[in-house]
C-alpha cells in the first residue's frame, strides 16, 4: 500500500500538526495550557524527545510560550501587522505621528530608549552616510514593546554633524520622531529602501527580546534617501519573527 505525506513525516511532526488543528480549532484557546510531555507520550505512544520536539515546532512558530514550571500554553499575544509601505508614507510622520504607533493601531506601545550616543559606526554604515573616516554619527538604539512584551530592537545611525543640536539627539524626538527632525532640516526622507532577511538572534538580542530557544529574527535595514539621493538615516531592526506579519501593499505599475 503506498505511503501518504503524513505517513512519511517525523512522528514529532504529526503531533505538531495535530496540536495546531486544535488550537486552530478553537479547542486550546489563547492562555489554554496544552498537553505536557507526559502526556503526548502517552497518547502518542513515543518518546520523550519526540514529545519535546514536536512542542518546540509550535514554540519556534509563535503559537504557543513555555512557561518554567508550568508548561506550554497558547500565546495571547496578537500578531502585530508591519504594513511595510503605508507606515513610512509621509502623512503619517509628517503629520507628526509615529510609525511604530501606527503598525498597533488600538494597542497600547511603549518605546524605551536604550541610549543616544556620538560613535565611530562600521565602515559599511558609515560609508551609507557620507560620512568621512572616523567620522561620528549619531547613534539612537531603542527597544520596542507591545502589551509589556519586547518585540523589536532598533538601532538608527545619522550623520552626527547634520543632526548636531536638534532633538534627534535628545531622548525625545518631538512629534513625528527622527523623520519629522529632518524635514525640519530640509533633509525630509523622500525615498526609502528595506532589506529583509532572517536569522538566529545572538544571545543578547535573545536576552533583550526575550525569546525562546529556536525563534528566529527578522533583521529590517531600512535606508532613508534625501530628495537629492543623500543617505540620511540607516536603521537596523531586528524583530521577534513569531510577533510579527510584514505586509506589502502596493500598485502594481
Amino acid at each position: 500500500m503506498p505511503r501518504n505525506g503524513a505517513a512519511r513525516q517525523p512522528k514529532y511532526q504529526r503531533i505538531a500538526a495535530a496540536l495546531k488543528a486544535a488550537i486552530e480549532a478553537g479547542e486550546y484557546g489563547p492562555g489554554d495550557r496544552l498537553p505536557g510531555e507526559n502526556d503526548l507520550m502517552a497518547t502518542y505512544d513515543v518518546a520523550r524527545m519526540t514529545a519535546r520536539q514536536a512542542l518546540g515546532v509550535l514554540q519556534a512558530e509563535g503559537l504557543t510560550e513555555a512557561r518554567k514550571g508550568a508548561g506550554v500554553f497558547v500565546r495571547e499575544f496578537r500578531l502585530i501587522r508591519r504594513r511595510g509601505i503605508q507606515r513610512l508614507a509621509a502623512d503619517v510622520w509628517g503629520e507628526g505621528r509615529s510609525i511604530w504607533a501606527a503598525d498597533t493601531q488600538d494597542r497600547d506601545p511603549e518605546v524605551e530608549l536604550v541610549s543616544v550616543t556620538e560613535e565611530v559606526v562600521p565602515d559599511a554604515v558609515g560609508a551609507l552616510l557620507g560620512l568621512a573616516p572616523g567620522a561620528p554619527a549619531c547613534v539612537r538604539r531603542r527597544r520596542f514593546l507591545l502589551d509589556g512584551k519586547p518585540v523589536m530592537l532598533a538601532t538608527s545611525y545619522l550623520d552626527a554633524a547634520l543632526v548636531a543640536g536638534t532633538p534627534v539627539t535628545e531622548p525625545d524626538t518631538g512629534p513625528g520622531g527622527i523623520y519629522a527632525r529632518l524635514a525640519e532640516l530640509g533633509q525630509g526622507p523622500a525615498r526609502f529602501r528595506e532589506e529583509v532577511r532572517s536569522r538566529m538572534p545572538n544571545a543578547d538580542e535573545a536576552a533583550r527580546l526575550g525569546l525562546g530557544a529556536g525563534t528566529p529574527v527578522v533583521l529590517v535595514v531600512r535606508t532613508a534617501f534625501a530628495e537629492d539621493g543623500r543617505v540620511v538615516e540607516v536603521n537596523e531592526m531586528v524583530l521577534d519573527s513569531s510577533a510579527y506579519v510584514l505586509e506589502y501593499d502596493f500598485e502594481a505599475r
